[in-house]
């Protein structure tokens, strides 16, 4: 099987196609016969793209079939052509890309067989997982943090550490072992109404857990 492919011709793809649908499927030599003929533009150029796809081969044309001929649509060339009271209308002109593939009955047959072989034989289990699920598998796992890290809890920034370090408290640790009495104290003197004891301590109770699970 071989292939052979003419890139920004200028030609129209539509129009390449119908000459592309003709000699599809046909014997090699046949299609160049009945292209010679053909008195459209894409009929000579598809004609110069199969004779090189069959030499790229080393194959006589009398062997191979066309197996494949295919024209995809290349960049538009854009023009202008001056009109009336100083105006100018667009000319659009297409380029095409032409790729023609040929090959032996025998090279198709033996291509089918192993594409049938493919979706056949059983599937063997991954002895290691993929890179993706190894990364999403290390992210979920929780690590262990810093708690001296005031700022882990939530509504906690630098001005609320700043104001928590000067009242004495400077870990985490200390905020889940205060007493009622030491959460109403500090509260009065921040003013963060209630937060302390209904978020941080519970916060940082769950953030020594993961510590003591990770060590």
């Amino acid at each position: 099987m071989s292939k052979a492919t003419l890139k920004f011709i200028r030609l129209s793809p539509t129009k390449a196609r119908l000459i592309a649908r003709e000699v599809q499927g046909m014997n090699a030599e046949m299609a160049l016969a009945a292209l010679e003929f053909m008195p459209n533009k894409a009929a000579g150029i598809i004609s110069k793209v199969i004779a090189s796809a069959v030499a790229n081969g080393d194959y006589e044309p009398e062997e191979v079939t066309i197996l494949s001929c295919r024209v995809d649509k290349g960049p538009v060339l854009r023009r202008f052509r001056p009109r009336a009271r100083g105006s100018a209308s667009r000319i659009l002109k297409p380029t095409a890309h032409i790729m023609v593939e040929v090959g032996t009955v025998v090279e198709t047959k033996k291509e089918a067989l192993a594409k049938e072989a493919k979706k056949t034989a059983p599937k063997t289990e991954a002895k290691e997982a993929p890179k993706a699920e190894k990364k999403a598998a290390a992210k979920k796992a929780p690590k262990a943090v810093d708690l001296n890290d005031l700022k882990l809890l939530s509504g906690v920034g630098p001005a609320m550490e700043k104001k928590l370090h000067a009242e004495g408290v400077t870990s985490i640790n200390q905020i889940a072992e205060m007493t009622k009495e030491q959460i109403a104290e500090l509260d009065a003197k921040i003013g963060v109404k209630g937060k302390i004891e209904d978020t941080w301590q519970k916060e940082a109770q769950e953030l020594i857990k993961n510590n003591e699970k990770e060590s």
